[in-house]
């Protein structure tokens, strides 16, 4: 079997993304789920994920290193085919229900032949009333 298609106009922003650092609120239909974040470089994905593991035992400052590491060859090695989307801030919908994750500010990493499609814009949750608000 081949590998699945990859979309070329979301392939050209993730290259504009790890070669020049842009960020794009983006949602992806992925295997009938909705991802929605921010797209950001391959390099501020495994920054950010290395920071996670920083301030822990030894391994965990090993996994830290290697992480940061693989920041710097994902930005040396953009001028090749890009295979995956890195979000950041990103909730997943599975139908009507509320996204998963609810609360954090959430890493996400995907390959980019199994997104089925995509729109510009992530979807926000709408802001609590506050209960000083209501009317009795």
């Amino acid at each position: 079997m081949s590998e699945a298609a990859k979309d070329n106009i979301l392939e050209f922003f993730v290259k504009a993304s790890n070669k020049h650092g842009f960020e794009l609120d983006i949602s992806l239909l992925v295997n009938g789920a909705v991802v929605s974040g921010t797209m950001v470089s391959a390099k501020e994905y495994f920054e950010n994920l290395s920071e996670s593991f920083e301030d822990g035992s030894d391994l965990s400052q090993e996994l830290s290193d290697q992480l940061a590491q693989a920041g710097e060859s994902a930005q040396s090695n953009s001028d090749g085919e890009a295979h995956f989307i890195h979000l950041k801030n990103t909730r997943v919908y599975c139908g009507d229900s509320k996204p998963t994750p609810s609360k954090g500010k959430i890493l996400w990493r995907g390959k980019l032949s199994e997104v089925d499609s995509f729109f510009l814009g992530k979807i926000s949750e709408p802001k609590p009333k506050s209960s000083s608000n209501k009317k009795e």
